[in-house]
């Protein structure tokens, strides 16, 4: 076929006879013409971006609690637990002299906590139609939609973790009702306040020291129980990793808290996180901070079952492929509460 010159208005005419008495037939440079015409270059000439785009988030919780894996369907997670006691006490009511014809013995009181679990159920649709289509763009529906039940997974988690589901009567690290909560201290300013941002970084030392030896004396200071984790804010810790000690110095805050901080003085390797949920976690919105040890000991999250593929089936009356996912999870358990505290105010 020659090239002709077909001027600026009509672009000439080349189409089949059955289609040359339509509007088929004619092509117009004009303003309606260029807005919706010519759609196989806008086809043609793109470049694609094979990435796909998905919504900004983060997940935190692997980070602040110990994920259990494992345990089926169950209904509930228990844990057995055990005191010790003595007739006399173990001071001076075990001294035993010669003759005697009794001792004191251990008893041993045995109890079973119980911890709720719940199944989840969530599914993906993928229309026939879409399938074919998907052949010819090269991308997987039912993979990004797969990605998005993830997600959605990986959310639900977030919020098991650290604030638990009200309507279920579930708690997670952030609002366990058994849990000490302390007011931050005052920085003794004229204009009073017992934020991180109005104090100097001794006074923040302070606050953090004073939260772990006090769930550290709450454990009778068990060496394996020292305090080794807290989360707060983005807010006031992106405060403490960006500002330094002193206008002279070359350490941050952050860096000056790790390093002389009490839990690090007795053997424990302290981690300093942020996460969102802890804005305005606290009494009247106050912003919380969390000091525990997170050791599967102290507390845990059991995931019973992960999220799980458990059917898919062609759905005839919809023109689509139905899947379902399932999986079941324990609410947050926290098998020594004295472990925690929360800190206000910061």
């Amino acid at each position: 076929m020659a090239f002709k010159n077909v001027g600026t208005f009509d672009l000439g005419r080349a189409a089949s006879g059955a289609a040359r008495g339509g509007n088929a037939a004619v092509f117009s440079l004009d303003a309606d013409g260029i807005a919706s015409g010519q759609a196989f270059l806008t086809s043609e000439l793109e470049k694609r971006d094979m990435m796909v785009r998905t919504p900004l988030t983060s997940f935190t919780y692997a980070r602040d609690i110990p994920v259990r894996v494992g345990g089926g369907w169950a209904e509930t997670v228990s844990a057995m637990q055990v005191g010790y006691g003595i007739a006399g006490g173990s001071g001076d009511g075990i001294v035993h002299a010669g003759g005697s014809n009794g001792i004191p013995m251990v008893q041993a009181d045995f109890s079973k906590g119980t911890y709720k679990a719940h199944m989840i159920a969530a599914g993906t649709r993928v229309m026939w139609v879409d399938m074919q289509r998907g052949n010819m763009t090269g991308r997987n529906l039912d993979s990004l939609l797969r990605d998005g039940l993830r997600m959605a997974y990986d959310k639900h988690l977030e919020e098991n973790t650290y604030v638990g589901f009200k309507r279920y009567g579930t708690t997670g690290l952030l609002n366990n009702p058994d849990v000490v909560v302390l007011d931050a201290a005052s920085n003794g300013a004229d204009s009073a306040s017992t934020k991180f941002k109005d104090k100097t970084p001794d006074m923040i030392l302070k606050d953090i020291n004073d939260a772990i030896l006090y769930a550290w004396s709450q454990c009778e200071y068990d060496r394996d129980a020292v305090p080794n984790h807290i989360i707060m804010p983005y807010e006031q810790f992106n405060y403490l990793a960006t500002t330094k000690v002193t206008d002279l110095a070359e350490k941050t805050i952050l860096t000056f808290l790790l390093e002389n901080n009490v839990a690090k003085q007795n053997g424990a390797d302290l981690f300093i996180g942020a996460t969102s949920w802890c804005k305005g976690a606290g009494d009247e919105s106050e912003d919380r901070m969390v000091v525990y040890c997170n050791r599967e000991k102290y507390l845990a999250m059991d995931e019973l079952v992960p999220l799980t593929r458990a059917m898919t089936g062609p759905n005839t009356a919809e023109f689509c492929y139905d899947t379902a996912y399932a999986g079941n999870l324990s609410e947050v358990e926290v098998f020594y509460d004295q472990t925690m505290v929360y800190v206000d105010g910061i």
